[in-house]
């Protein structure tokens, strides 16, 4: 008799959705070839070369934003791993998200850091089905 698969818990189900976002971020937002561009630093790489999916608002501050695609958006592992920490990224992410999305919305967003947000697995688990749905699209849609 096969053993019972152990069910994830939240914090593993996060993980998972943020995995899956950040996929899904660079292939959306990656041209017919595979290609996107980091935010900060405007390096171009294929979308699983080098790149990453890297928060405006860091994942650690805010657990709404964490998961909004809005917040996210391609840069290259140095930007995102090493040059957000320290400030170099992050004051070009700040002029990029005020061209796309305005003054006031980025406003908003800072303001809603702490905004409280308690997801259950069941949440998780429809975010990384939606997620996994859209990712397959935008594979096919670049041809892999």
């Amino acid at each position: 008799m096969a053993a019972k698969k152990k069910a994830k818990n939240a914090h593993e189900l996060r993980k998972e959705a943020l995995q899956a976002i950040q996929k899904l971020v660079r292939l959306i937002e990656s041209d017919a070839n595979g290609y996107c561009t980091c935010v900060t630093c405007g390096v171009t790489k294929q979308w699983n070369k080098g790149m990453q999916g890297g928060h405006f608002i860091p994942k650690k501050a805010s657990k709404y934003w964490a998961l909004e695609i809005d917040n996210i958006h391609p840069q290259c592992a140095y930007c995102n791993q090493y040059a957000m920490p320290f400030g170099i990224a992050a004051h070009k992410y700040t002029i990029y998200m005020q061209k796309l999305y305005g003054n006031e919305v980025v406003d908003q967003m800072l303001a809603d850091i702490k905004k409280p947000q308690k997801l259950c697995p069941a949440d998780y688990r429809d975010m990384i089905e939606n997620f996994n749905e859209r990712i397959d699209r935008q594979l096919e849609r670049i041809g892999q």
